[in-house]
């Protein structure tokens, strides 16, 4: 491994669902990665359970601040699950609580230096709820975590050729509409802007989702994006960007000219975005100055523990974060 290779944390997500087992073969097919160093972060018996079904001759040792150098994989041991709660295949709250133990310990190690980024493998939004956790995906646990406010942390979907942010995510419909503002809008558009610099698109061109269909066409579908996406595209112009729309996302989307598009709400990002790249879909959460990726797939809790689940889409990611410079540390709320 070359002097300054990049560090990333990779969370094993749901213990009891897939995630173990593919960050399990993600490390060790990366161990030999002259340009990113990946560690384990989980419980110890979890990941070494793991690393005899799957990788039975490879090595796991602690991490203790320095790269390996005989080919062993590093491990950041978390205990957050007692040994008698790992059951794969099964959703709960412990292993829930589990999940979002792993990804604090992770921002852990962004915060003392050890680590650049952090990749997480899938998690349950059932079964993290079920601890007594407010979790709607990891955009909002990031921004938790780290005291930013959630209005400013942002996921960008990338995969099959497209990247969407989404303005709003996993919440209910009525209430995704309801909480559409300007301000809101343009927060996206400027989250979207950074993040396509990071992927290396220096004058990157935004494309903005209308809300209603054909963007309301004047006002025969609605007034909403005359109200809300309107404005919010002429500040985002005022700041210097290049931004079109509003427009509907069936329109919009088969501009070839457009390096990343704005998504109003979960399902017009998500749908385009999965039919496309399947199960490889990568998943940024940008805007509280940690780099974070995850996966664009579930737990799969009905193959968890049988060494048949496919480490692609982690494998993407890991690349794929490691490309991107670390973010700006963001400010913190009070």
């Amino acid at each position: 491994m070359k002097h300054g290779a990049k560090t990333i944390a990779l969370t094993i997500g749901d213990p009891n669902g897939i995630g173990p087992e593919i960050a399990v073969k993600a490390a060790v097919a990366m161990r030999n990665s002259e340009d990113l160093r990946v560690i384990l972060i989980g419980d110890e018996h979890i990941i070494r359970h793991y690393g005899g079904l799957c990788a039975p001759d490879v090595l796991f040792q602690s991490f203790t601040g320095q790269p390996s150098s005989d080919g062993s994989i590093l491990l950041h041991p978390v205990a957050a699950l007692p040994s008698n709660r790992f059951r794969p295949g099964q959703v709960d709250a412990d292993a829930g609580r589990a999940t979002v133990a792993y990804v604090d310990a992770a921002i852990g190690l962004i915060r003392s230096g050890q680590a650049h980024a952090i990749v997480g493998c899938p998690h349950s939004e059932t079964a993290v709820n079920a601890a007594g956790i407010p979790f709607s995906g990891y955009p909002g646990l990031i921004a938790r975590l780290t005291h930013t406010p959630e209005e400013r942390v942002f996921m960008m979907l990338i995969g099959g050729g497209l990247r969407i942010l989404h303005a709003t995510l996993h919440e209910r419909i009525h209430h995704a509409l309801a909480r559409l503002t300007p301000e809101l809008i343009e927060q996206a558009g400027l989250a979207c802007a950074t993040t396509l610099r990071q992927l290396g698109v220096a004058n990157p061109r935004i494309g903005i989702f209308g809300i209603n269909p054909h963007a309301g066409e004047n006002g025969l579908f609605g007034d909403d994006d005359d109200r809300i996406t309107t404005p919010a595209v002429q500040r985002l112009r005022a700041a210097g960007l290049s931004v079109e729309g509003p427009i509907g996302a069936d329109i919009i989307l088969g501009r070839k000219d457009i390096d990343g598009f704005v998504a109003i709400y979960h399902d017009q990002g998500h749908i385009p975005v999965k039919l496309l790249a399947g199960r490889e879909a990568s998943a940024l959460s940008v805007g509280a100055g940690v780099l974070f990726s995850s996966v664009g797939h579930g737990s799969a809790f009905d193959i968890a523990g049988q060494n048949k689940a496919d480490p692609a889409a982690v494998l993407r990611t890991l690349r794929l974060i490691g490309n991107v410079p670390a973010q700006p540390a963001a400010a913190s709320a009070a």
